[in-house]
């Protein structure tokens, strides 16, 4: 089986981050960010790496220093925006504006999946923008978790449920924090990494 994204002479490195929603594996390409993976066995991360980039790469956590920083930082809710150069050039073109879409969705709310497909101008879409956001490399970091099913159902997630409950818990305790500390909704607002 082919890698789902070609490599090439990149750079390839990856490390493993301990976080309260279990180990992440991360991944970064010519020191972006690009991979997120959810391990239930840590052992499995360059086996998974090789089969998504057509190498394992190399353990090293120091091209991942930021992310870790920053990621860190989110779980203990020091964080509501990530300032990390990302690798999102591994999707399809139509996957890459859904992920940009998801970028925009300000910290600690949900949007649903007919309101990315409206953000991208394709409001027929709402079932490709769900296959797409399912495929997202980067998750947390590009915010996934942020996308429910209409009607307020909770809806799927790469890393389970309880990992979206989760990471939607952290988002709304440090909101209603900010809130308590007259912090407004501009402060929550994301801001893409340039």
């Amino acid at each position: 089986m082919a890698p789902a994204y070609e490599s090439g002479h990149a750079s390839i490195a990856r490390t493993i981050l301990k976080s309260p929603v279990g180990p992440l594996g991360l991944v970064s390409r010519d020191e972006r960010l690009a991979a997120i993976m959810f391990l239930p066995q840590p052992r499995m991360l360059p086996y998974l790496v090789e089969r998504t980039y057509g190498n394992a790469g190399e353990e090293n956590s120091a091209p991942l220093a930021q992310p870790i920083e920053q990621l860190e930082e989110y779980f203990a809710g020091r964080r509501l925006v990530f300032r990390l150069p990302l690798d999102l050039d591994q999707g399809t073109p139509f996957q890459r504006r859904v992920w940009k879409a998801l970028l925009d969705i300000p910290y600690g709310t949900t949007v649903t999946y007919k309101d990315v497909a409206a953000a991208i101008s394709q409001p027929s879409a709402v079932r490709a923008v769900g296959s797409a956001n399912g495929s997202n490399p980067i998750p947390i970091v590009v915010p996934c978790h942020r996308v429910i099913a209409a009607g307020g159902k909770i809806g799927g997630y790469g890393g389970g449920i309880p990992v979206k409950t989760k990471l939607l818990d952290i988002e709304t305790r440090t909101r209603l924090l900010a809130a308590s500390l007259g912090i407004g909704e501009t402060g929550l607002r994301p801001r893409r990494p340039r």
